[in-house]
């Protein structure tokens, strides 16, 4: 495809690129030089070389995060990007507009279908209240393998067929084996449904969208036809614990200057995240087709973290990826705690951490290299920082203990005083902290800059104190979760493989003694690293203060903020507060009463899938509808099944695993042979039921 002609401002971001790329250098090499001046006045050693490397490394990504915020900030300060997609959507989508038919995949693997259909209600509602209805579909793609959660599943889509007007645009299928995990999922529906449709939106089990964002991204791919995936930056809402309201409350205050950075310097060459975006979905098929990496789990295998990797190749192929960084209505969820944050975590560090291994693929668009450069270091920095400060405490330990040399080896009559780098230090230090917090301040200004946007956020007093509060409680959870995650690091270069579950979507509260066995070696390191610096080195026990604090407090710090009640005692003090909770948006106030509803539903109560089957004609009417139970069966596969049979018949269901019950419920045949054994009542299913 010629860019030149798809793209008429590419040498724009071309010349924005370069401009970036010149900050960043420019910036590197003053704190770098300024850095090493300070190492080298008493002398260098292995010691201080070892530091200097390392916080080169750091600071690289630190150095593109706050260039990426001032662009961002300099940016909606004078009105906006001028090559921002969403202004081509000045102009609203014609009401008589004929446009194909869109497909909005919602791939699941073992999630509450509570949540999940509840979100579909309340985006189905919005969507049908734009008129733009008629141009959408829905598909329920399930990867679902415990089989309680998979009939569940079934009932909540017969209910929700039920509520629409128009049932036969929602499509639910469950896929026998995960082959793929997610990839495979979206794979075997493009295989199966893409020649149907031009364009897929791609949502999470946790994804909302209101019917305006819908339509907006399908009026986007349509108006940019060089377009093959446009990212809606999701908002995360509906938390409640404190850890919650804070990420919640840190997303909304801070990612639009660094949106718009972004879109500043990545130009066409933006990330995709995974969800909450819409796919041209020819070229998808035709070049995202993600490789095996060889060799074994946790580096080698299917890759994990797909999303950037498929936005590469998209982009690879001649087709653009954007981000609509202005679009609205696009929301997530966040996780409630601190560990279930880290349990996320832990699976997109394994994937991140494989995107090593694609970096040399030819092709690549340099942005998209960097893309992937950086999500590996979002997870390799934690275990490089702590060696840094392993390091530095040596160091430090070292000069305090050994005396300095005034008269070294050699003919010298004049000692070598020991110069002070005591201010030095405080300037660097300083120099890392505006590096750090000034996307921070920055975002502050832009939100009080506006009436509107403080009074949304609580007004300009509350804003602040919120800013100020979230600051000071992410600097005590950072060393805790650059501790984890140096873990997760150290254990996939061991090969130690991640199991794929479900993510926690709930509001599940960390208990005292959970956060104690999972903190437990974060708090000895920081008891132990704090009495050997006041030992042999005070002076840089002060300098490690705010980390050591971090370490120490990690127990209280992840039981504290995985409360509800603190996160509604924030609320009610007008803390963390976030404009969807200021004015809650219609759709939010669907998806609250549909979860509402959809909680007192007899489908909604956890009970044994294959004795809901069996006991209950309507679900088993539903479930033999649904399932795929036509496969034809080999001699082997019949044996095994009847195995199945004959331990339900003697040993009652509570002897069948889950695994044999899932079996046992995709094969309408053993359901039949199962009802006649029920139909007999011998004593130990009647007692096992």
């Amino acid at each position: 495809m010629n860019e030149s002609i798809l793209n008429p401002a590419r040498r724009w971001i071309v010349l924005r690129q370069l401009f970036f790329v010149a900050l960043c250098a420019g910036t590197m090499l003053v704190v770098g030089r300024g850095t090493f001046t300070m190492l080298q006045t008493n002398g260098l050693n292995p010691l201080k070389t070892a530091i200097f490397i390392l916080f080169l490394i750091l600071l690289a990504p630190i150095v593109l995060s706050f260039w990426t915020a001032v662009l961002g900030f300099v940016v909606r300060w004078r009105g906006g990007d001028s090559l921002e997609l969403t202004r081509t959507l000045a102009e609203p989508a014609p009401p008589d507009a004929h446009w194909p038919c869109t497909a909005v995949v919602v791939p699941v693997y073992n999630e509450d279908p509570v949540r999940v259909f509840a979100g579909l209600k309340a985006t189905y509602e919005s969507l049908e209240q734009t008129g733009f209805l008629p141009f959408f579909e829905f598909f329920i793609l399930s990867d679902t393998t415990d089989p309680d959660t998979w009939i569940r599943e079934e009932m909540a889509l017969v209910e929700f067929r039920q509520s629409v007007s128009d049932p036969s645009r929602i499509f639910y299928r469950n896929r026998r084996e995960n082959t793929d995990r997610k990839t495979g999922n979206i794979a075997e529906f493009c295989a199966s449904w893409g020649g149907r449709y031009r364009y897929m939106i791609v949502f999470d089990a946790d994804s909302i969208m209101t019917g305006a964002c819908l339509v907006n991204l399908v009026h986007l791919m349509e108006r940019h036809p060089h377009a093959g995936i446009v990212q809606a930056p999701p908002l995360p809402v509906n938390r409640h614990t404190l850890f919650g309201r804070m990420r919640q409350f840190a997303t909304h205050a801070y990612s639009s200057i660094f949106l718009t950075g972004l879109n500043f310097w990545q130009g066409g060459a933006a990330n995709y995240w995974g969800h909450n975006a819409i796919i041209r979905i020819q070229p998808f098929i035709e070049h995202c087709r993600l490789p095996k990496l060889s060799g074994p789990e946790p580096l080698g295998g299917s890759i994990l973290s797909h999303d950037f990797v498929e936005a590469a190749f998209m982009r690879r192929a001649g087709w653009k990826v954007y981000l609509a960084s202005e679009l609205r209505g696009s929301y997530e969820e966040v996780p409630p705690s601190l560990i279930s944050y880290a349990a996320r975590d832990r699976r997109w560090c394994q994937g991140n951490m494989q995107h090593a291994r694609l970096l040399l693929i030819p092709g690549l668009h340099p942005v998209n290299r960097l893309h992937m450069v950086l999500g590996v270091m979002a997870y390799l920095a934690a275990p490089l920082w702590m060696l840094m400060l392993l390091i530095s405490t040596i160091e430090g330990i070292k000069e305090s203990v050994e005396p300095h040399p005034y008269f070294p080896s050699g003919a010298s009559l004049h000692p070598i005083w020991k110069i002070s780098v005591e201010q030095q230090a405080i300037w660097l230090f300083l120099a890392v902290i505006v590096l750090l917090m000034a996307p921070k301040v920055l975002s502050l200004l832009i939100h009080m800059r506006n009436r509107e946007e403080r009074a949304a956020f609580g007004g300009g007093g509350k804003l602040a104190l919120s800013v100020l509060s979230e600051t000071i409680t992410a600097t005590l959870l950072a060393p805790v979760l650059a501790f984890l995650q140096s873990h997760f690091v150290i254990g996939i270069l061991m090969g130690k493989n991640i199991k794929w579950d479900a993510q926690d979507r709930g509001e599940a509260q960390t208990s005292l003694s959970e956060a104690v066995l999972r903190h437990w070696p974060a708090t000895l390191l920081g008891v132990v690293w704090s009495v050997l610096l006041l030992a042999a080195a005070p002076k840089l026990f002060w300098w490690f203060s705010p980390v050591l604090a971090g370490f120490l407090l990690a127990i209280p710090m992840s039981v504290w903020s995985s409360r509800v009640s603190l996160g509604a005692w924030a609320l009610n003090h007008g803390l963390f507060l976030t404009p969807e909770e200021a004015q809650q948006p219609s759709i939010l106030l669907t998806l609250e009463r549909e979860l509402d509803l959809a909680a007192a539903r007899p489908w909604a109560k956890e009970q044994d899938a294959l004795e809901r089957v069996l006991g209950d004609p309507v679900v088993r009417a539903v479930h033999l509808s649904l399932a795929n139970n036509h496969e034809p069966k080999d001699e082997l596969r019949r044996h095994y099944l009847a195995g199945l049979e004959l331990k339900y018949r003697h040993d009652g269901i509570a002897a069948l695993t889950p695994r044999e019950k899932r079996e046992l419920l995709y094969d309408e045949e053993a359901i039949q042979q199962l009802l006649g054994q029920v139909a007999e009542a011998p004593p130990k299913v009647m007692a096992a039921s």
